[in-house]
């Protein structure tokens, strides 16, 4: 019940889609009360997603992925998250100190997403099957309105 006395919500920002490692990426800033994703840190977190995107189609990559920066309540934090084949998922999560995002390293072993970064995966996981494995347009128009359903506002 300690847990639930300090629960609150985050904002969840959507950043627009880019091309980053031959990979279609929608980054996200997550924020903790009093904490903010500044484009700096954004453009640390998108050269981490770059290094690790860079041998993602040899775990099999589609070239899809999504991208949270979250400035948390107790550090900072980078998911890089892959779509690949057969309906799977790659996730890399990386750590680091707050308000330093420069000194990220890989998680520990076993290391998954916290409440608010699962919620922005579950949405994504939806809009992924809502527009790419469900759609019916050709597949350019699938991927453009992939990169327009970002989640944005408050999670719980």
């Amino acid at each position: 019940m300690a847990l639930a006395d300090d629960f609150h919500a985050r904002v969840v920002r959507y950043l627009g889609s880019r091309a980053v490692a031959g990979h279609l990426v929608k980054p996200y800033a997550i924020e903790a009360p009093g904490r903010r994703v500044s484009d700096e840190d954004l453009q640390t977190a998108l050269a981490v997603a770059d290094a690790h995107l860079a041998s993602a189609q040899l775990r099999g990559s589609l070239g899809l992925a999504v991208l949270l920066v979250h400035a948390g309540g107790d550090g900072d934090y980078v998911l890089v998250h892959t779509w690949i084949e057969g309906y799977m998922s790659d996730l890399a999560v990386y750590t680091g100190p707050a308000d330093d995002f420069t000194r990220l390293r890989p998680g520990r072993s076993g290391l998954a997403p916290c409440v608010w970064e699962a919620a922005v995966l579950s949405h994504e996981r939806d809009a992924f099957t809502r527009h790419v494995l469900d759609g019916r347009d050709v597949a350019q128009e699938r991927l453009a309105a992939w990169c327009k359903d970002g989640l944005e506002g408050r999670v719980r």
